[in-house]
């Protein structure tokens, strides 16, 4: 089995040899993916239609920022180079981020952020499931967490669709906008390369691009219901998971790290 380069350190008894930092890349990777969501959710908060949505999108992002940790936590233990979760969090630059390019995408209007939520959502319910059943019971303990979480949030974001498509002529055209406008962003969920090629040998991880015809089909699902066309035009843009990011995460970093990098090594 091919292995990525690099020193093999057997933390826990139950997980097949592969080196530490191949399996930190891939938990980083999702830890960004839920950070970076987390972030565009918390510029929600007060702002949402209604105050039970404002509380809803309170807890998703709590949700996802303990998502990102515990992904964190567990990279930083692999990586062991003295930094700590903070330190991924708010001392890499956007190079270093290697969040899938939908969850960094703006707010928009309610739409645009349901329909974001749901493209997201309808990928992580999946992915945790998998990851509940990886040989290493860490990685598998934190998805079975995101798995109960996920599934909330997955009928959450999935009731606003079809409220939205099936609703006003006006609703349903920002709807069809959003979905229009994010569905280019939906295939980097599915990018996978050696480093998952590796942990999948490993059985650590489920194959990441296996699970597109599931997302497929819940997306399939919901916007049939929501009268919702799925676009046509084959454009996909690619890059997040090696650090190739839309202008939008430039935007982002500065204002989530700006106090972490103005005062750095300060604690309470």
């Amino acid at each position: 089995m091919a292995t990525t380069p690099g020193p093999t350190v057997a933390t826990d008894e139950a997980r097949p040899p592969v080196p530490d930092r191949t399996l930190a890349t891939f938990l980083l990777r999702h830890g960004d993916d839920n950070l970076v969501v987390s972030q565009r959710l918390a510029a929600l908060v007060s702002w949402m239609p209604e105050l039970e949505e404002d509380i809803a999108v309170a807890n998703r992002c709590l949700d996802h920022l303990g998502q990102a940790r515990a992904f964190y936590q567990y990279a930083a233990d692999l990586l062991d180079d003295g930094r700590s979760e903070d330190d991924l969090a708010m001392g890499r630059d956007e190079r270093d981020f290697t969040n899938a390019v939908l969850v960094e995408q703006p707010n928009g209007d309610f739409a645009t952020t349901m329909a974001r939520q749901f493209f997201l959502d309808a990928f992580q319910l999946p992915l945790y499931r998998a990851l509940s059943d990886s040989a290493d019971t860490r990685l598998a303990g934190i998805a079975a967490k995101g798995t109960k979480e996920a599934q909330y949030h997955l009928r959450h974001s999935s009731a606003w669709v079809v409220r939205l498509g099936d609703g006003t002529d006006e609703s349903h055209r920002r709807l069809q906008a959003a979905v229009d406008a994010l569905w280019p962003f939906t295939a980097d969920l599915f990018h996978t390369d050696e480093i998952d090629d590796a942990l999948v040998a490993a059985d650590l991880v489920p194959d990441i691009a296996g699970l597109r015809s599931s997302h497929e089909a819940t997306v399939a699902q919901v916007l049939g219901q929501a009268t919702v066309l799925i676009p046509d035009d084959p454009y996909q843009r690619l890059g997040g998971r090696t650090g190739f990011h839309t202008e939008h995460l430039g935007h982002l970093l500065p204002e989530m790290q700006q106090l972490y990098r103005s005062h750095p090594g300060a604690s309470w």
